[in-house]
């Protein structure tokens, strides 16, 4: 069992620095922007959402959890972004110039919270679970 101390450490371990908790909120921000307006013609009447967005320790290197609904083929769609990733970290570097220094590389990934919890609601709900 861990104590309160290694919990705590292992806490901000998970969350990043203060720094990377701010940069990744900028770019969480700034990437939901791009993709409301810009589109790139890539998203075929998707809904696509940022749903969160990690950095690494010298914010170099950006992994952005993409949601996805209204879309019948995500693979199909997060490999047309993959394709237009260098447009889109353009796009990025435009917006946010004046406040970084470097403009993160990007890493896509389909965020799957949202479908696990389902599958995990519905397994709950299929209990059969006697009344005592």
């Amino acid at each position: 069992m861990l104590d309160y101390a290694q919990r705590l450490l292992y806490f901000y371990s998970m969350s990043g620095t203060v720094r990377q908790q701010k940069y990744s909120k900028l770019i969480l921000k700034e990437l939901s922007d791009i993709f409301l307006k810009e589109k790139f013609n890539i998203l075929d009447n998707a809904f696509v959402t940022i749903a969160d967005v990690k950095m690494s320790p010298d914010l170099s290197v950006a992994t952005v959890y993409i949601s996805m609904t209204l879309a019948k083929n995500r693979n199909a769609i997060l490999s047309k972004i993959d394709a237009k990733k260098s447009e889109i970290r353009k796009a990025l570097g435009d917006k946010i110039r004046n406040q970084a220094r470097i403009v993160p590389y990007l890493n896509f990934f389909i965020d799957e919270i949202e479908e696990n919890a389902q599958r995990i609601e519905d397994i709950i709900k299929n209990l059969n679970i006697p009344k005592e």
